[in-house]
C-alpha cells in the first residue's frame, strides 16, 4: 500500500504544530502561576486578620483570669490595642453606659412593665460597643483625611534621594497626629529589625483602612517587582486624594440630614424647657403621674429610635 507523501507531510506538520502549541500553553501557564505566586506573596500579609488579645490591659487584672477578663471586655467592644483612641478609661465607659442602660430600662419598664429590665444587659453591651466603635471611627476618619498629605511628604523625601524608611522616620517626627503615631510604631519596628513589608502589614491591620493596605501592597509589590517608587506612590496618592474628596462630597450631601436629625433631637428638649418655664405643672405631670411617665417613656423611646435610624442611614450612605 503506497502512502501519499503529502499526507505524511501534513500529519507531521500537524503534530509539530500541536507540540508547539502545547509548549507555548505550558509556558504561558507557568508564567501566570509565577505572577500569581508573587502577587499572593505580596498581598497576603495585608489581608486583615483577627487581632489577638494581649495579655494585659492597663488598669485591668493581669493574673489568673486575665484572658477571661479580656474576652469579657471584648464583648463590650473594648480593644486593648486601640486604647490610645479612647477618650475615657474602659471602666469609666462601662460605668457611664450602665447608668444610661439603667435609665433606658426604667423608661421601657414604664411602658411594658418590669420585663424591660431583662433587656438591661443587652442595652448595656450595645451602648458600650457603640461608644467604643464611635471613637474607632473618628480615629480612622482622621487617619483617612491625613493620609494623602502624609504620602506627599514621603514622595517629596524619596524624590530627593532619601530612602523610604528614613522618609517614614521623618513623617513620624514631623507629621500630624495620629498619622505620626502610626508611622512612629512602624519606624520603631523597623529599628528593631522587623522587615518593612511586615511592619506595613501590621499598621494596615491595626488601622483597618483600605488606603493603608493599598500603601503596604504598593510598596511590597515595588520591592518584589522593581520599578519607579515615586511614580507608584504618586499614582496611589492621586487615587487616595480622590477618595478623600469623594468622601468629603458625600459628607456635604448628607449635611442636611445631619442638621435635621440634630434639630429633631433638640426640639423636644427646647420645647420641654420652655413649657417648664411657662407652666411647670404640665411638666411635673410627666414625672409624678403614672400615665405621664408612660407618655414620657414612649416619647423618649420613639425619639431614640428615630434618631438612631437617621444616623444608621447616614453611616450606610457614607460607607
Amino acid at each position: 500500500m503506497r502512502v501519499d507523501p503529502a499526507l505524511l507531510l501534513g500529519a507531521f506538520a500537524g503534530l509539530v504544530g500541536l507540540a508547539l502549541a502545547a509548549m507555548f500553553l505550558l509556558q504561558a501557564q507557568d508564567a501566570r502561576e509565577r505572577v500569581r505566586g508573587r502577587l499572593l506573596g505580596a498581598t497576603t500579609p495585608h489581608i486583615p486578620e483577627p487581632v489577638a488579645a494581649v495579655s494585659a490591659v492597663r488598669g485591668a487584672p493581669k493574673a489568673g483570669f486575665g484572658d477571661i477578663w479580656l474576652r469579657l471586655l471584648a464583648i463590650f467592644g473594648f480593644n486593648p490595642d486601640h486604647e490610645n483612641r479612647y477618650a475615657l478609661r474602659w471602666w469609666l465607659v462601662l460605668a457611664i453606659t450602665l447608668a444610661l442602660a439603667r435609665l433606658a430600662a426604667g423608661l421601657a419598664a414604664a411602658v411594658i412593665g418590669g420585663w424591660a429590665y431583662l433587656l438591661l444587659p443587652a442595652a448595656w453591651i450595645w451602648l458600650s460597643r457603640s461608644l467604643f466603635h464611635w471613637w474607632d471611627r473618628r480615629y480612622a476618619e482622621r487617619l483617612f483625611r491625613q493620609f494623602p498629605d502624609a504620602l506627599s511628604m514621603i514622595i517629596r523625601a524619596v524624590r530627593i534621594g532619601i530612602p523610604v524608611t528614613e522618609a517614614m522616620h521623618n513623617l513620624a517626627r514631623e507629621g500630624p497626629q495620629p498619622t505620626a503615631g502610626e508611622f512612629k510604631s512602624v519606624s520603631e519596628q523597623i529599628t528593631l529589625g522587623v522587615p518593612l513589608d511586615e511592619a506595613l502589614a501590621r499598621i494596615a491591620n491595626r488601622s483597618d483602612l483600605r488606603e493603608y493596605r493599598f500603601f503596604a501592597t504598593a510598596l511590597t509589590l515595588q520591592k518584589e517587582a522593581g520599578g519607579g517608587l515615586t511614580e507608584t506612590l504618586d499614582n496611589l496618592a492621586d487615587v487616595i486624594r480622590k477618595r478623600v474628596a469623594l468622601r468629603a462630597r458625600a459628607h456635604a450631601l448628607t449635611s442636611e440630614a445631619n442638621t435635621s436629625s440634630a434639630i429633631l433631637g433638640a426640639m423636644p428638649l427646647i420645647t420641654g424647657g420652655a413649657l417648664w418655664l411657662i407652666s411647670p405643672e404640665y411638666v411635673y405631670f410627666l414625672f409624678d403621674d403614672p400615665s405621664g411617665q408612660r407618655v414620657l417613656a414612649i416619647a423618649v423611646l420613639l425619639l431614640g429610635i428615630g434618631f438612631g435610624t437617621i444616623r444608621y442611614l447616614i453611616r450606610r450612605t457614607l460607607s
